[in-house]
């Protein structure tokens, strides 16, 4: 580690948290007046609701909302299933790639429509341009709307008082998309298209090497997905290699501004949040939460990567470059291991580094912050009502601690929420372990990972952590692409995003009937540094008693055997 490494990475940090405040008001005014913040845009707004057939006044009740949520999202899997399916017969298709089979073509409409971006294939090898723009970019888009959706119905439960509505999904994703997401995406689109990033409907082109060898370069509208794919929190690359490749990631420039996007809105949402329950230090001890997490584990990161590898060290290397198997030489260790402490907090699948690749504890980190409910901070949406769920279990500890009724902002909680909240954060152990265990011992599955013993569990169980968390990201080595992953990563996908949005919901129905109350001298602060070390320890107990064994017969004992010299 180095101080000019760490100073890169206050840098970063520090531009994310200056942009979180204004865009957080920007957004909270979005979500909250009636009408339409920029005149300009009211006349296409109004004219998709009606298009759409949507009464603008009409509001929904929880159920109501969480059906249209189901329905939007179900169309939109269909659709981009059947695009796949016949991409050999659509349009833009340069390379005349054929229609995906119908386990991958199921894993990645599930992975698109989840906000997830898991990839099973290579894009430049299977992906045509009307796929890659109308399928896939589309539902960047629309499951990033969605996230934000859900964030802000849970936000109003604490806003409102006795009410029987949550808002009206349809107006929440539109103005998501319409105000929030593609005026960003045009803006860092066109900035990623000054810093070398292709955009063009060509196909690929052949280039003669140096060595006189023929080598096929895959062009196509790459700045564009980009742009989305890291404001949404979606992680899906254009290119096989994500943001290692040189046309996603060209220079150390287009890096920082690829995690400066990843982190912006969900940070700003945080903000958003405090701003709309008419407290800004609620958003604030929020931010500080997920900052501790990133700042530690970016550190925790950077000192194993730094370090060297053991095992090539008891060889005779010097561990004086640290471990740069598998890391771009043009980011370096500190940007390297920021980069994976962001996107695996964060619910975004992009990588610039090959995590499999990593020593066993710089692995641990990633997989670990995932398996923690993508909450650090999270999704595009889903990151903010994720830590609203934890943080009414810390009210609810705080509570019983003093022997009172726990509330949050207002709002008792009871043993409805309770109970909701419960089934919201067990849907990820379930899944995660429960697919692992099955592969773990299942020949069919066995046959896909690359190397056997505790990094092949690692494999095994980081492909299920990143799917049912809806984050994307691969560990490496695992064969993904065999009807056995393709659909248990599709429904763990499917799990992993809606099976905890529909309890989040009901959770926000149930408090925003309730009659908000005022503060009194017995109710637990939820915006002081004791909240935060409270939020904090519910979130690492939860991952810590959940995951730990797993992580013990994976990376912890791939770690402790790396340290001895030992390779599996």
């Amino acid at each position: 580690m180095t101080l000019t490494g760490w100073l890169q990475i206050s840098l970063v940090l520090l531009v994310v948290l200056a942009i979180a405040k204004p865009l957080g008001i920007y957004m909270a005014r979005i979500f909250s007046s009636e009408p339409a913040p920029f005149r300009a845009l009211a006349p296409v707004e109004n004219g998709l609701y009606r298009l759409a057939g949507v009464h603008a006044g009409k509001e929904q009740g929880w159920l109501g909302y969480t059906l249209a949520m189901l329905a939007f999202n179900a169309a939109g899997f269909v659709l981009l299933y059947g695009i796949l399916r016949l991409q050999g017969l659509l349009p833009f298709n340069p390379q005349g790639f054929a229609g995906l089979p119908a386990d991958l073509a199921f894993n990645t409409a599930a992975s698109f429509v989840t906000n997830t971006n898991w990839q099973s294939y290579g894009g430049e090898t299977t992906m045509s341009h009307f796929s890659q723009m109308a399928g896939l970019t589309v539902q960047n888009f629309l499951s990033a709307a969605t996230g934000i959706a859900i964030a802000v119905a849970v936000t109003r439960a604490f806003v409102r008082s006795s009410a029987a509505t949550l808002g009206n999904f349809w107006i929440d994703m539109t103005r998501a998309t319409l105000y929030v997401l593609l005026p960003l995406a045009i803006v860092v689109a066109l900035a990623f298209v000054a810093l070398g990033l292709p955009q063009t409907l060509a196909g690929s082109v052949m280039a003669t090497t140096l060595e006189g060898a023929n080598q096929t370069i895959a062009l196509g509208p790459i700045a564009s997905q980009e742009a989305i794919k890291q404001l949404g929190t979606n992680g899906g690359g254009f290119l096989n290699v994500n943001a290692a490749h040189p046309f996603e990631n060209p220079s150390a420039w287009s890096n920082y501004l690829n995690i400066i996007s990843m982190l912006s809105i969900t940070l700003a949402l945080l903000y958003s949040f405090g701003q709309m329950v008419g407290d800004r230090r609620q958003g604030w001890a929020l931010i500080w939460t997920v900052m501790l997490f990133l700042v530690v584990g970016t550190g925790i990161v950077y000192w194993m990567e730094s370090a060297g590898n053991p095992v090539l060290t008891t060889l005779g290397l010097s561990p004086d470059l640290g471990n740069m198997e598998g890391k771009e030489v043009r980011f370096g260790q500190a940007m390297t291991a920021l980069y994976t402490a962001v996107t695996t907090g964060i619910s975004n699948g992009g990588v610039n580094g090959m995590l499999g690749s990593f020593t066993g504890l710089g692995g641990l980190v990633p997989m670990f912050f995932i398996q923690l409910g993508e909450v650090l901070p999270g999704g595009v949406g889903s990151g903010l009502y994720g830590l609203i769920v934890f943080a009414v279990l810390a009210v609810f500890v705080a509570g019983l601690m003093v022997g009172r009724t726990p509330e949050f902002l207002g709002k008792k909680i009871e043993s409805r929420e309770m109970k909701f909240s419960m089934l919201a954060v067990l849907i990820l152990p379930l899944v995660i372990l429960g697919f692992t265990a099955i592969s773990a011992i299942l020949p069919i599955a066995l046959g896909s990972i690359s190397t056997p013993g505790p990094h092949g569990l690692s494999e095994i169980l980081y492909a299920y952590t990143s799917a049912a968390g809806n984050n994307g990201s691969a560990f490496g080595g695992l064969s993904a692409n065999t009807p056995w992953f393709n659909t248990t990563l599709g429904l763990s996908m499917l799990l992993g995003r809606f099976g905890y949005a529909i309890p989040v919901l009901a959770i926000a129905g149930s408090l925003a009937a309730k009659t908000r109350i005022e503060a009194s001298k017995g109710t637990f602060p939820t915006t002081t540094p004791l909240f935060v070390g409270l939020l904090t320890a519910i979130i690492l107990i939860m991952g810590g008693l959940q995951f730990f064994p797993a992580l013990a017969l994976g990376p912890i004992v791939e770690h402790i055997a790396m340290l001895s010299g030992q390779t599996f």
